[in-house]
């Protein structure tokens, strides 16, 4: 399994370096950092104009969304949540392995 190393900055500031592993079927590794990108920074933009929003909001609606596109592909359904279920589990343990960075505060 390929890994995919990512950093995100959460609004607090605090860094998170992630090291995903990638689906062995993974055609274009940087397709899939160029779309996680684009889905995060489209929730960072939504909440800015829309205002504060929950954590708990957005994680229901990607799971939506994750259910939405693996029924999508033309596959059995079954499939298809399978596969989603386990790239998400491999997901969320990669995050959950994380080390959280926090900026350096304080004063001169």
């Amino acid at each position: 399994m390929r890994p995919l190393p990512y950093r995100v900055e959460t609004a607090t500031g605090d860094t998170l370096d992630i090291t995903f592993p990638l689906h062995e079927e993974t055609a274009s590794a940087m397709r899939v950092n160029q779309l996680l990108s684009a889905v995060l920074e489209a929730i960072d933009k939504d909440i800015q104009v829309c205002g504060e929003t929950a954590n708990g909001d957005v994680l229901q609606a990607l799971a939506m969304a994750v259910a939405v596109r693996a029924r999508m592909i033309n596959a059995p359904a079954d499939v298809t949540a399978n596969l989603a279920k386990m790239l998400v589990e491999r997901s969320t343990a990669a995050a959950g392995d994380a080390e959280r960075a926090q900026p350096e505060s304080g004063n001169a």
